[in-house]
């Protein structure tokens, strides 16, 4: 992707990449639904409504810690009625103490009929871009199994396994493992500033709703 082609937003053929928008929340909640409903690809029991989905991304947009975007086709990129969101990715604190603010766990969802054109490798790039310009250090994935195409997915995109939590959760009738993955956004220094806010590093994200 070119400096022109990621200033605008524009990704390879036709695809837009923007800040997610709370306007979003339908189509990101109608893409989260069969995970939720048919696989232990997310150990969530219960798809979101969408109020609460658009209540998650205005706090995350407004937190302004952790990006969020999502993959368009058509449109011109604002979220209009001409686009259709395709996919999304997002990072979030790893866990809550102090120490670990420098790592990052990320996630990418991609509607099964798009799937397989580049959409989540492409939200991944602009993902960890960002991350790394902020100042995260690593960016770490949690698998739920079975999911060969997630792990495939993940270490084409430069994750390495770490390991495996055994029969983590239970959920559609059976014990799932979880495999933990680990990508380097960039060398660890030895005495780090706090990760800085999204809006800084991407100018796209001003203007939170």
């Amino acid at each position: 992707m070119s400096d022109e082609d990621r200033a605008s937003g524009e990704a390879a053929d036709g695809l837009t990449l923007r800040p997610v928008d709370p306007d979003d929340a339908a189509r990101i909640r109608d893409i989260y639904a069969p995970f939720v409903e048919g696989t232990a690809v997310t150990f969530a029991s219960e798809v979101p409504d969408v109020e609460e989905m658009r209540e998650e991304i205005q706090h995350k947009r407004e937190a302004d810690d952790y990006p969020w975007y999502v993959a368009e086709t058509g449109g011109d990129g604002s979220g209009g009625e001409d686009g259709s969101v395709v996919g999304y990715a997002y990072g979030d604190a790893l866990r809550e103490r102090d120490a670990y603010q420098w790592a990052v766990e990320t996630s990418v969802y991609v509607d099964p009929d798009a799937q397989r054109g580049g959409i989540g490798s492409a939200l991944y790039e602009r993902l960890f871009e960002t991350l790394r310009a902020q100042g995260y250090v690593a960016a770490y994935a949690a698998l739920g199994m079975p999911n060969p195409e997630s792990v495939a997915f993940h270490e084409a995109t430069g994750f390495d396994h770490l390991g495996t939590f055994p029969a983590a959760g239970f959920k559609l009738g059976a014990w799932h493992d979880v495999e933990w993955y680990r990508r380097p956004l960039r060398e660890a220094p030895a005495d780090p500033d706090p990760p800085r806010p999204v809006s800084t590093v991407d100018a796209a994200f001003l203007g939170a709703e």
